[in-house]
Parts: structure tokens; sequence; C-alpha cells
């Protein structure tokens, strides 16, 4: 009855309640899970935006101004600011929640800062747990914004439908690093600050290499837009560019196709997740420990002590 309860009053967008279900998947137990399984069939309405980018592009500035569009067209918004995670506490910063002071208050809009908790993609795999609450709550819009950590930052592109990498004009000598990474999960660019020298430079060295790109007729092609985000400059640009790349993945059929695509990711981390946690449990711990000095000394291989360890994780679960 209990149960009942609860997922009704979430999927009323109660504001107590979704962020309770927040805390509880936070936590990564068992009750996690069967949170998850609870909400998990009312998810899949809310369109998942990622704003990533290098430190001080003006991320938040922009996640700030666009949420305060969607409201103006009477959409929901959620916000799962990803901070690094802190050293004293293990929690996050909460740095972003103080720069959305001015939208916190709007009771449209739920923000909700999270640890990367190691995360080398910035992106912390509760935070995706997290938006699947939002949109069982309710909410038509969910926007990560992660640290921007440089090429690391990959894993928004296994949450987000669509993905905004946002720049400066002075990214532009940088631009040839940052391709492998940043560069290659952008479904378009952001150059903010563009009223800095070097703007017109930085969008000359985006499309050079952004034409290097394979690509066809029918590809996407990620454009630039330009913004000054602090004086809300370029920010219904950049709302139609997210609906333009909404459209083509409609209009080509590659909307549900990219979703399986990120579920296929998902579900293989849980996985692997929760293999790696039975193995490493105090038994094979002390057990790889104690055979160390044996590797060490070249009496054994590291293979061979990865083989003793896996066949006794395989005894252990056949029992």
């Amino acid at each position: 009855m209990l149960e009942n309860k609860f997922l009704e009053k979430l999927k009323d967008g109660d504001r107590r309640y979704t962020a309770r279900a927040i805390s509880v998947i936070e936590t990564g137990d068992s009750n996690s899970a069967s949170m998850m399984k609870i909400i998990y069939p009312y998810t899949g309405s809310a369109y998942r935006i990622g704003i990533t980018g290098p430190p001080g592009a003006g991320k938040s500035t922009i996640t700030n101004q666009l949420t305060k569009f969607y409201r103006s067209q009477n959409k929901r918004v959620g916000i799962i600011a990803v901070d690094p995670t802190s050293p004293f506490t293990g929690g996050a910063l909460l740095g972003d929640r103080v720069r959305m002071a001015d939208i916190g208050y709007d009771e449209g809009v739920f923000i909700r800062s999270m640890a990367t908790r190691g995360s080398l993609g910035g992106l912390s795999k509760k935070a995706v747990d997290a938006a699947d609450v939002l949109d069982a709550a309710g909410f038509d819009i969910i926007l990560f914004e992660t640290v921007g950590v440089g090429q690391s930052e990959l894993d928004i592109a296994k949450a987000a439908d669509t993905t905004i990498v946002v720049l400066v004009p002075e990214s532009g000598d940088s631009v040839q690093a940052m391709k492998a990474g940043l560069m290659e999960i952008a479904d378009f660019f952001v150059l903010n600050k563009s009223d800095r020298p070097g703007s017109d430079q930085a969008v000359v060295a985006l499309n050079t290499i952004l034409m290097m790109r394979p690509h066809d007729m029918h590809s996407w092609m990620p454009n630039i837009i330009r913004s000054i985000a602090s004086e809300n400059k370029g920010i219904e640009d950049i709302a139609k560019e997210i609906e333009r790349h909404f459209q083509y993945l409609k209009d080509n059929d590659k909307f549900l196709k990219r979703r399986e695509e990120k579920t296929k990711f998902r579900v293989k981390e849980i996985v692997e997740e929760r293999l790696r946690a039975k193995l490493w449990n105090t038994e094979n711990v002390l057990s790889m420990e104690a055979s160390l000095q044996q590797v060490v000394l070249g009496s054994l291989s590291p293979y061979q002590l990865a083989d003793e360890l896996i066949i006794s994780f395989k005894n252990h679960i056949t029992q």
C-alpha cells in the first residue's frame, strides 16, 4: 500500500517524493534496484539533453537560460547538475545549484546536484537513474550538466538524446586536441561568449574539423550556434537546434534506435558493476593479496592468478 502511495505521489510530480526517490536511488542498494523496477514502466516521455564542455565555458548559464525558455513554454524541467565529488564528504559540491538559485524557486523546475563518484566520464551512473525518476515524475525536459573534464566526457552521449558541447572563443587553439573526445559526441556546438575576440577563428577551426568527418546527404551534420548566455542571446537558437535534432532523429527512424543503443550500454554497465562487486568479495581479495608475492617473484604470472580468481568465482556462484 505504501509502495502504491509513493508511486502515485511521484507520478503526480510531488517534489518531496521526487527528492526521496532520488535519495533512494543514490544509495545503490537493493532498495535502489526495487525503486527502479517500480518506476521504470512510467519513463520514456521526457527528452534528455546533455550539456558539456570545458570548465568555464558557461554551461551553467546556458542551462539556466534554457530552463527559463522551456518554462516560458509551460514545460516542466528537471536539472541534474553533476558536480565533482567533494574530497571531504564524498558528496556533490553543489556549485551549480548555487549558480541556478534564481530558477530554483520555480515549482516547475527540479534541480539535483549529484557527485561524479569517480566516474571517468564525469557523469555518475546514478545520475542516469535519477533522470528516470524525473521522467516518471512527469518532467518534460531533463538537462544533464556535467563537470566538463575534457576527452573523458563520453558518458553524457550514452545518457542524452541530444548532446551539446559548449566552447568559448579561446577554445579555438585546443580544438585539435579535443577532437578525439568532446568533438565526436556533439550533436551540435554552442560557441558561448561569442562577443570575445577569436570567435570567428574558433568557428572556422570547428567547421574545418567537422568537414573532415565521414558524412553523406542523409547524415546529421552538427551546427555551430553562437551565444552570449549571460545576456540571454542565442538561447532560442539553441532550443531550435535541439528541436531540429529531435525531428531529424524521428524523421530518420533513429530516435528509438539511439535509445536502444544507449540502453544496451546501460545494461552492460549494470551487469559489469554487479559482477565486479561479487567477484571482489573479501575471500577473493584476500586470496589475491596472498598470491601477489609469487607474481612479483615470477613464480606465478598475473594471468594465472587472474584465472585462479575467476575459477574460484565461478565455483562460488555455482554452489
